[in-house]
């Protein structure tokens, strides 16, 4: 049985991963220090397999310890989007980048690192063309800068696989509101109408899923899939802003969308991606835009949680 540590474990994308491993029998160690969520793992206590650590990944005795004892290592722990970045500068830099730096320096060749990135380094992408992974990296952002900085690091251990995911979208048991297609349902529900700044903006997307199989994929695939960065996205899900709503109108007929003029977007990221470099190694996402809203639509009709976003 494989032994798999994923620091920050609890979140929106760990929280996912660990059931599914868990589930499929690996012994999984998470990490994280439950800041925004609590329960989030609470449904994996009565498994054996599963170990949850309450702590801090700057504690470097317990990093090295749990580095040599687990094979896979899933490092999600980081201060995620570019706002709360910019609040915490010091604190960003420390966790996105130097404890990655940790992590690859104390690492030996019996560990593989799988380690998500964001495609938001793409920054502003050239019109009519798809980024890719040999495109250049623009990182607007000191969320993106610390990311793309860290990327480089990790392909430096030959035992390492990078993914720059696309926006994440779905139900997860540490939910965010705050992600662009969960936070345009939240709002058309909740207000019943969506107000766009600069409508042509683009990005592609992914459901929350889909990320967990392509990481449980690389597990299965490691060898082949090793020292190399990847895409991971669903090549049907290249959409603009403008485009996004409208399917959301496509559910919610009395959704009312107002464009605004003469107001910038806070993230200036504009960039179509193409997905064919992990398609052609054998995985590709599923879960369609449209199923993903059908989802939170209901998530967010039937729940009642308290939602606790990064900013």
């Amino acid at each position: 049985m494989k032994n798999v540590l994923i620091t920050g474990g609890a979140g929106y994308i760990g929280s996912k991963l660990a059931t599914k491993l868990v589930n499929l029998n690996y012994n999984v160690t998470v990490i994280d220090l439950l800041k925004f969520s609590k329960s989030s793992l609470n449904h994996l206590f009565y498994r054996k397999n599963f170990k949850l650590i309450k702590s801090n990944i700057q504690n470097k005795n317990l990093m090295n310890s749990l580095i040599k004892k687990n094979e896979f290592i899933v490092p999600l722990a980081a201060l995620v989007g570019a706002p709360l970045c910019e609040k915490n500068k010091k604190e960003a830099i420390e966790i996105n980048l130097n404890s990655i730096k940790f992590l690859v320096k104390k690492s030996t060749k019996k560990n593989k690192i799988i380690y998500l990135t964001t495609n938001s380094g793409y920054g502003i992408g050239e019109k009519n063309k798809f980024c890719d992974e040999s495109s250049p990296l623009n990182p607007i952002s000191l969320y993106g800068r610390t990311k793309v900085e860290a990327e480089k690091e990790v392909l430096k251990f030959k035992n390492s696989v990078c993914f720059r995911l696309a926006t994440v979208f779905g139900y997860s048991y540490r939910m965010r509101s705050d992600l662009l297609v969960n936070n345009f349902v939240y709002n058309s529900l909740n207000d019943k109408k969506l107000t766009l700044f600069e409508p042509h903006f683009r990005r592609n997307f992914i459901h929350v899923n889909d990320v967990v199989d392509g990481i449980y994929y690389t597990i299965k695939n490691f060898n082949s899939l090793k020292s190399n960065v990847y895409n991971l996205g669903l090549s049907s899900a290249n959409l603009s802003k403008l485009m996004l709503a409208k399917k959301i109108k496509k559910k919610l007929k009395y959704l009312k969308i107002k464009i605004v003029m003469n107001i910038k977007d806070p993230d200036q990221r504009d960039y179509f991606v193409s997905n064919k470099k992990i398609e052609k190694k054998g995985f590709k996402a599923k879960t369609t835009i449209e199923d993903g809203i059908d989802e939170l639509i209901k998530v967010f009709t039937h729940s009642n949680e308290k939602i606790i976003n990064n900013y």
